[in-house]
């Protein structure tokens, strides 16, 4: 891949609601929009924009593909790193945001929950696990002398 294809700037989500998916959005992340219309949010993260545009405006951005219809399963999974996953999820809590699982611990050295916003995209919060503890080598089996 070429260095200009290594920098994500901005993710679109397509939302059937704009206000709904907009308020979710505030409310989840403290954030306000950094821009706005009748068509659109943009929410600026440190690295990332994620835009929400209305499904029915979302044509043009993907034309010659169809849009696809909202509800018909997970299609993709985006991941936030937090410091505290139960810190976050209990923050999800308090906001009425429902999990889809977690926390887990997973295999990979992460503690991960699972959440959706209300057009069904997936977000993931995760925490970095501390590495385990090395396992000590067994001790050399005693030699007789002989």
């Amino acid at each position: 891949m070429s260095a200009a294809l290594r920098n994500v700037t901005a993710i679109t989500l397509f939302v059937d609601d704009l206000e709904r998916s907009r308020g979710f959005y505030r409310t989840v992340t403290g954030l306000d929009p950094m821009y706005q219309d009748e068509d659109s949010a943009a929410f600026k993260f440190d690295n990332t924009i994620i835009n929400l545009l209305r499904t029915a405006a979302a044509d043009e951005v993907v034309a010659p593909s169809p849009v696809a219809a909202s509800g018909l399963g997970a299609r993709c999974l985006y991941t936030v790193s937090v410091d505290d996953t139960d810190a976050a999820i209990a923050r999800l809590a308090e906001l009425g945001v429902p999990l889809l699982n977690g926390p887990i611990d997973r295999p990979w050295g992460l503690r991960t929950a699972a959440f959706a916003d209300p057009d069904g995209n997936v977000w993931e919060v995760a925490q970095e696990l501390p590495a385990p503890a090395p396992t000590p080598a067994p001790a050399p089996a005693p030699t007789v002398a002989g």
